[in-house]
């Protein structure tokens, strides 16, 4: 019914704004506090991490919980940076690309790609054709990146082995794939991704500039960890692809098992997902994703104000899967679009209906 009758994004805005407080469009600068702090334990965690060569080996295991710790932090970076790139925290352009030049390194994301990847293309043309963060197409060319997501994602014939090596690195190859793709080509027939999009010259510059300051932080902090096996493991590469695998676990859930729309809905292509209160304290509210795709610039306190609206305004449109919910589906379900309703194998032998009409 969603898919048929499509409503665009504007309209629920419009409806909704009314029912919404003015303090919730207001920049709340306190949460500059939340980025900060999560970059000082990242920090601490690299500084305790240079003592890990003065202990035996059999007891670097006790490291384990601070890099769970520092995991977190690089989530709530990306979220807490994914906020005030939206202007819910400062609507100062300097202050928010330097910050979020801290904020999105550990991402490898220059925050002007992210700009324009996130809140100018993905926002305005969310699952749409011109999606950059939609699921490929059956129809498009089996390139490396088609072949690489077809073989991470979850998915009805997923590898289990791949499945996890792949929650560690998604996130990398997504960076990876679209930095490139404007770095180097900068067109749209750019064909490993699965939408091509294009910067301004200015913009190419600033993320190719922007790019450089992120591979000289994590020099960095590789020299700060002295090139050590042991340091780099546990304090480096242990808390990023546990960091990333918490972001692409959102990540799949927010859109990939929704139809492809060609009228900015919502309500037909978002997935609001529910996780344990304590993920949302940590996480910035960003379970509560279709509310954010009707309100981008919105305080994300106020998320679950929007999400009673929508319950009481539109209970038979909004798409609300609890997480295990959302990840059955995605692990029960082909992974690419056969149609803007359908979803198919790599092969095309198997195809089912989305199961979010």
């Amino acid at each position: 019914m969603t898919a048929e009758h499509p409503i665009p994004q504007a309209e629920y805005a419009k409806k909704l704004r009314p029912f919404l407080p003015a303090e919730a469009f207001q920049p709340d600068p306190s949460k500059l506090a939340i980025l900060l702090i999560n970059i000082a334990i990242l920090i601490v965690g690299w500084a305790i991490a240079t003592y890990l060569d003065r202990i035996p080996v059999y007891l670097c295991w006790l490291y384990l919980p601070l890099s769970v710790v520092m995991g977190n932090s690089v989530i709530v970076l990306l979220f807490s940076s994914h906020d005030l790139m939206h202007g819910s925290v400062v609507k100062n352009y300097f202050w928010q690309r330097s910050i979020c030049l801290l904020g999105l390194s550990m991402l490898w994301m220059p925050p002007t790609l992210w700009q324009a990847v996130h809140n100018r293309v993905h926002h305005n043309k969310t699952n749409s054709l011109a999606d950059p963060d939609r699921n490929y197409l059956y129809s498009q060319p089996n390139t490396w990146g088609k072949w690489i997501q077809n073989l991470f994602v979850p998915s009805l014939l997923v590898n289990p082995v791949w499945l996890i090596a792949g929650m560690a690195t998604a996130w990398g190859i997504y960076a990876f794939r679209n930095l490139t793709a404007v770095l180097l080509f900068n067109q749209e027939s750019v064909d490993y991704v699965p939408a091509a999009f294009t910067v301004r010259p200015k913009e190419r510059a600033a993320i190719a500039g922007e790019f450089l300051l992120i591979c000289a932080i994590h020099l960095s902090i590789w020299f700060y960890l002295q090139f050590d096996a042991i340091e780099l493991l546990l304090g480096y590469f242990l808390p990023i692809g546990l960091g990333y695998s918490g972001i692409i676990f959102y990540v799949y859930t927010n859109h990939m098992i929704c139809p492809m729309t060609e009228v900015n809905d919502p309500l037909a292509n978002s997935v609001s997902i529910g996780v344990p209160k304590f993920f949302d304290l940590l996480h910035l509210n960003f379970s509560y994703h279709t509310e954010h795709h009707i309100f981008p610039a919105l305080n994300s306190d106020y998320y679950p104000i929007v999400q009673e609206l929508l319950r009481t305004h539109y209970p038979e449109r909004f798409h609300y899967l609890s997480a295990s919910e959302a990840w059955h589906l995605l692990r029960h379900t082909p992974r690419h679009y056969q149609d803007a309703r359908t979803f198919t194998t790599w092969s095309g032998q198997i195809s089912m209906p989305c199961p979010l009409q």
